[in-house]
C-alpha cells in the first residue's frame, strides 16, 4: 500500500496515511475538520538488497583465471634490461 502526504489547508498540519491506491483521496483534516489537499511526493526509491545486483556478479567462473594465465606467461622488462 502506498503512502499519501496530506496537508490541511485551514491549519496547515501535514500528516501521511497508507491507502489503497483504489482509495477516494481524504477530503477533512482530522485535527480541526479543514479541507485536506493531497501531496505529491517523489515516492520510494528502489533498493536492490541481496547478491546479484552488481555487474561483477554475473561474471563467468573461468574469466578470473584466464587473467592470471596471460599475467604469468607475460615477461616483465625491468628498467636495467632496457
Amino acid at each position: 500500500m502506498p503512502t499519501y502526504e496530506y496537508e490541511c489547508l485551514k491549519c496547515k498540519y501535514i500528516f501521511e496515511e497508507f491507502q489503497n491506491m483504489t482509495d477516494e483521496p481524504l477530503k477533512v483534516c482530522p485535527k480541526c475538520g479543514g479541507k485536506l489537499h493531497r501531496l505529491i511526493g517523489a515516492g520510494a526509491g528502489i533498493i536492490f538488497k541481496g547478491e546479484g545486483f552488481y555487474h561483477t556478479d554475473y561474471k563467468k567462473q573461468g574469466s578470473g583465471d584466464a587473467g592470471k594465465k596471460k599475467e604469468s606467461n607475460s615477461k616483465s622488462v625491468s628498467k636495467d634490461e632496457k
